[in-house]
């Protein structure tokens, strides 16, 4: 049957902990260069994700600029209804009635579009951000496991869900304010020239100062926000790593340096982001300053106007027109300097999520591949040889052959690269040297999926997710029935203490395996594999966290299990070991000897050496 659970990039993501004794280096993959991305480009990339949703961008674009046209034709009926009632006691009803109801349409329909543009953004903007997480989850999926060990997973996690939200906020509410505010410029100065062109000149002429301070501040800014969406990301990846291992921190009684090191990344966080926002923030009470001389200025020649005619003849309701159109002028100068902080931060945490986006992806199966559809089991590796960093060899000269249902074991000291070669086995890293093959099939002529399927795993570090205890042991059968399940957890043992749950089968497993003990959420894991019936198994230390009697009780239902199947046992409790049919004997990433559990005690070798130190009194 094939194996689900320990295929595709699930299974990659599942056991992203397991990066060989001798740590994980930088892969190809390693770093997010940010630096590569002009505004032109961000825009490109983000745009296709709006291609799909264009129709909602065009009608919040329409409506948009239908309210503001709405918006700026109020002023000249309050100027009308101001010139019809100017003379005390002498107030022009007949004309002033049809205004009055004008001016209630306008106002209804400009908020009747206002209301439709906001549901186009919003649409707009959450469905752009679905796709992109979507997306740059499915590009983690992808990645090979080199580049999961080897970057922050709360920084991963960041961009996945911070910067998405902070893209689509920013970028499209960001983008259609600034619609708003530049389609009101242009009415405004199109309303204010059908008036007087002398008296919009003036408001045209002192435009340029509040573009120039507000482009100086934005200039400024920038690299500050970028810096600060960095600092999220690396001040998230700590408390991600700190707050999934408490029980550690509370051994070890380190809380206080963690809580230092937090504060000091929050502090270095908390400077850049008051820089950033200080110097943002100065671009609207510079703006306004232009706006309020600009507004003084009008007021002055809008006077003179009315007073003496010059420098063109004004009523007081064309004044007051005026006036209105002079604020609504420069109201959008203000807005679009306060849009600023936010498509700011939006640039920045859409540069980070492109960086990931673009990363190098783990090299897709060749179209020579094949699939290996119902595998023996046979396993070899010729003169393997890897590092997961070049400066430090790891594996050298690795040869075993592993016969069809055959049981062998790998033991050694801690670091000699018994993980990693389950990880080359699984294809998680290519070798550096070398083959392995699967059958007589070089495991990088097949494909994953194949290959991956072939194996089923039992891990020493748990892995439960939050569902039922029925959803984690079918977890790689989706379909199994109830009776398959419970065959599987009686298999594994486990069945008597699931029947002590609350809800038996039906229990929910809080994220991590909730108030189950270790032990329990081994079990469960270990019923996960069986339900799968996988060729090959793979143990790693797989009955280390269960009691000595649970143990006994779980190897012979792993003794049934490897009965005609290829198994890999990891071990350093040499007892688990004893009956396999070869026991591979591993030291500084080499294999130093081979034989049954007798024969390396009548060696008298490393073997001997290792089950004395465990067993002498």
């Amino acid at each position: 049957m094939a194996n689900p659970y320990a295929a595709g990039g699930s299974a990659a993501a599942t056991i992203s902990t397991v990066r060989g004794n001798a740590g994980a280096g930088e892969g190809p993959n390693q770093g997010m260069d940010v630096t590569g991305y002009g505004v032109g480009t961000v825009l490109r990339r983000v745009m296709r994700y709006v291609g799909p949703h264009l129709p909602l961008l065009v009608v919040a674009f329409v409506t948009a600029a239908a309210s503001v046209v709405l918006q700026l034709y109020v002023p000249v009926l309050i100027g009308n209804a101001i010139d019809c009632m100017v003379v005390a006691g002498r107030v022009d009803f007949a004309r002033l009635a049809p205004i009055l109801q004008r001016l209630a349409s306008v106002v209804a329909a400009a908020g009747a579009c206002q209301w439709v543009q906001g549901y186009c953004t919003n649409r707009l903007s959450y469905n752009t951000a679905r796709d992109l997480r979507v997306d740059a989850y499915g590009k983690l999926e992808r990645q090979a496991l080199s580049f999961v060990d080897s970057h922050s997973h709360g920084d991963l996690l960041s961009r996945v869900i911070n910067d998405v939200d902070q893209v689509s906020d920013g970028l499209l509410q960001g983008f259609t304010q600034l619609f708003n505010g530049v389609a009101t410029i242009v009415g405004t100065i199109a309303f204010m020239l059908s008036i007087s062109v002398p008296v919009a000149l003036v408001v045209i002429l002192l435009t340029p100062l509040s573009v120039l301070a507000a482009g100086i501040i934005a200039r400024k800014s920038a690299a500050s926000f970028a810096a600060q969406q960095s600092l999220q990301g690396e001040l998230g990846g700590f408390a991600e790593e700190v707050i999934g291992n408490q029980k550690l921190v509370t051994a070890f009684a380190h809380a206080p340096a963690d809580v230092a090191t937090f504060s000091r990344v929050n502090a270095r966080l908390y400077e850049k982001g008051v820089h950033a926002q200080f110097i943002s923030s100065l671009s609207n009470p510079s703006t306004r300053l232009v706006n309020n001389i600009t507004y003084a200025a009008v007021a002055i020649a809008g006077c003179a106007s009315v007073i003496s005619g010059w420098p063109t003849p004004l009523t007081v309701g064309q004044v007051q027109s005026f006036l209105s159109y002079a604020n609504q002028y420069m109201k959008p100068f203000n807005e679009i300097s306060a849009v600023v902080t936010q498509v700011q931060t939006a640039f920045a945490s859409a540069r980070r999520l492109l960086a990931l986006m673009d990363a190098v992806e783990e090299e897709p199966d060749a179209p020579t591949t094949k699939a290996l559809p119902a595998p023996r089991g046979e396993l070899e590796m010729d003169h393997v040889c890897f590092s997961y960093t070049k400066d430090r060899p790891l594996l050298q000269d690795v040869c075993i052959h592993v016969p069809a249902g055959k049981r062998f074991a790998l033991v050694g000291p801690t670091g000699c690269g018994k993980t990693t070669l389950i990880n080359l086995l699984l294809r998680f890293y290519d070798v550096d040297g070398g083959t392995i093959t699967l059958d007589g099939e070089d495991t990088r002529g097949l494909t994953r999926q194949s290959l991956r399927s072939a194996f089923g795993m039992v891990l020493q570090e748990t892995w439960l997710f939050e569902g039922t205890v029925r959803d984690n042991i079918a977890y790689g059968v989706p379909d199994a029935t109830d009776e398959q399940v419970v065959a599987a957890a009686k298999r594994a043992h486990a069945h008597k203490f699931i029947m002590q749950l609350p809800q038996g089968y039906q229990t929910l497993v809080g994220e991590g395996g909730g108030a189950l003990s270790q032990g329990q959420r081994q079990l469960l894991c270990i019923a996960r594999v069986m339900m799968c019936d996988p060729a090959v198994l793979l143990l790693d230390e797989a009955t280390s966290s269960i009691d000595t009697r649970t143990e006994l009780q779980v190897q012979d239902a792993f003794d049934r299990m490897m009965e005609g199947r290829t198994s890999l046992v990891v071990a350093h409790r040499l007892s688990t070991v004893r009956n396999a049919d070869c026991i591979i004997v591993m030291r500084d990433g080499r294999v130093v000897e081979k034989g049954t559990h007798d024969e390396l005690l009548a060696t008298g070798g490393f073997y001997r050496d290792l089950y004395q130190s465990q067993f002498a009194r």
